[in-house]
């Protein structure tokens, strides 16, 4: 059971739940682009002599490290 310390209690719980659920979609943000292979498999446009398809995966690598370090920030947070 949870044991709540007056408002300041509640509202810690409430923020620490909120990182969690932010963490979370920030986790789940680059397994939904991933997994979405459709929208990414094409040829066009062709940048530097690489298909849309190579470069759309390359653009995603740092993104998804950045997402995976707010993630981490968030929970780690005390």
């Amino acid at each position: 059971m949870l044991a709540f310390n007056g408002i300041s209690g509640i509202d810690d719980a409430l923020d620490r739940t909120l990182r969690k659920i932010i963490a979370a979609i920030c986790l789940l943000i680059p397994f939904g682009v991933y997994f979405d292979v459709p929208f990414y498999n094409v040829v066009n446009p062709v940048w530097a002599g690489l298909p849309f398809f190579y470069w759309f995966q390359i653009i995603m690598l740092p993104i998804s490290a950045l997402l995976f370090f707010v993630a981490a920030l968030l929970i780690d947070m005390k």
